[in-house]
């Protein structure tokens, strides 16, 4: 009877996890087709191509800003097709990386509006967003290629630079202050990030 019910516990847990993890291969289980991926190409060009002409109406940084996110948008796009037609987790995890190098330059641009130690800050926290959204794809693409040893070092690895970019980020608001309020403030990230 207790073999009966721990076989029949076991086989619920097992279809269950199934349903769940099925979904989430499933999306990369089929390669897509060359004809989507090369009018998927065709077509991000074509919008980098129309955001070009929007952007070289603008001037100054916000000219810079428009062309960062056209690329951004144009190179995600093609990442994905690419990602789509390959139909793996490893490709997705590429279109991952490429998503996250693209926002960080959006990031950076978006950054040069500001002075001084507002400025720095901005450049700390897209760095910070970048190293999370970096982590995420290296963890994905571990997953997709490597044992879970791997996985595990890879996301330990990740986790680190998350953390370590954002206490530099933290840190660095405390540089807009002075006197007992940045040696408190410098305290209190020393003490959250235990550094």
């Amino acid at each position: 009877m207790i073999a009966k019910t721990f076989a029949k516990k076991w086989l619920t847990a097992a279809v269950c996890s199934m349903m769940v993890a099925a979904p989430a291969g499933f999306a990369y289980a089929q390669a897509g087709s060359k004809a989507d991926y090369d009018a998927a190409v065709k077509q991000a060009d074509a919008d980098y191509k129309a955001a070009g002409s929007r952007c070289d109406a603008q001037s100054g940084n916000a000219k810079d800003i428009c062309k960062a996110e056209a690329k951004r948008d144009r190179d995600v796009a093609k990442a994905n097709a690419e990602a789509k037609r390959d139909g793996t987790d490893k490709a997705h995890a590429k279109a991952m990386k490429t998503k996250a190098d693209r926002d960080y330059d959006v990031s950076k641009e978006m950054c040069d509006d500001k002075k001084g130690n507002d400025k720095d800050v901005c450049v700390k926290e897209a760095k910070a967003s970048h190293e999370r959204a970096l982590g995420a794809a290296k963890v994905e693409k571990a997953a997709a290629t490597g044992t879970s040893t791997d996985v595990a070092e890879t996301r330990a690895d990740a986790r680190k630079d998350t953390v370590d970019a954002a206490y530099k980020a933290d840190k660095e608001k405390c540089d807009a202050m002075s006197g007992d309020a940045k040696d408190k403030c410098q305290a209190n990230v020393k003490a959250k990030y235990a550094k």
